[in-house]
């Protein structure tokens, strides 16, 4: 009928409304009723696209991956070192955009779930590692490319830097979260790390 929201839109606004509220609250904080209000709709309607929570929790982490790839493929567009240097500008970027709805710095989403579930749901906690290891592998192929271009400092291995990389972004972003730092301090100490690795000409 005319005027009826497509079952995409439907699908697409619980798990928009589920990232939002996931960030603002925690994973254990938002109920059904809290995800159907949000999304304006019924409860039929959410268990005909998610037969239980821990399902849309993983759907959440889809979404925030596949923008972060996003961010990344732009990223690597970038000459030489500077594909690495724009990996911490992807990151500002989707932190920025976090504060700037928020008002202040909420985490990774990432991050946050495998701190909240990583010990209680091994479902959601192994679609995050594989979210992760989705981060990382984008990272080592940066790093990779970076060390072919000569620029990635002699004796380090593309691999290991890229999981310090993931260290120190997550650590960064928690401790933004936690001291009320902004998203352009995760920005600039990101960005002195990345140049510790690289051969400065």
């Amino acid at each position: 009928m005319p005027g009826m929201p497509r079952p995409v839109d439907t699908r697409e606004r619980i798990v928009r409304s589920a990232a939002r509220l996931f960030l603002a609250r925690s994973y254990a904080g938002v109920g059904v009723a809290d995800l159907c209000e949000a999304a304006d709709v019924r409860r039929g309607s959410f268990y005909h696209y998610f037969p239980s929570k821990v399902e849309l929790a993983k759907a959440v982490v889809d979404l925030h991956a596949g923008e972060f790839h996003r961010r990344m493929a732009e990223a690597q567009r970038d000459p030489g070192a500077d594909r690495l240097r724009a990996a911490a500008d992807a990151v500002f970027t989707i932190q920025s955009a976090f504060e700037g709805k928020f008002g202040r710095i909420v985490g990774c989403p990432f991050g946050n779930l495998a701190a909240e579930l990583a010990t209680t749901d091994d479902e959601v906690r192994a679609h995050v590692a594989d979210a992760l290891a989705g981060w990382e592998a984008r990272l080592a192929q940066i790093c990779r490319e970076v060390a072919a271009d000569g620029a990635l400092r002699p004796g380090l291995d593309p691999d290991r830097v890229a999981r310090a990389l993931l260290a120190q972004i997550q650590g960064l972003i928690l401790l933004a979260k936690v001291r009320g730092d902004s998203a352009r301090s995760i920005r600039d100490d990101l960005g002195t790390v990345i140049d510790s690795f690289l051969i400065t000409r």
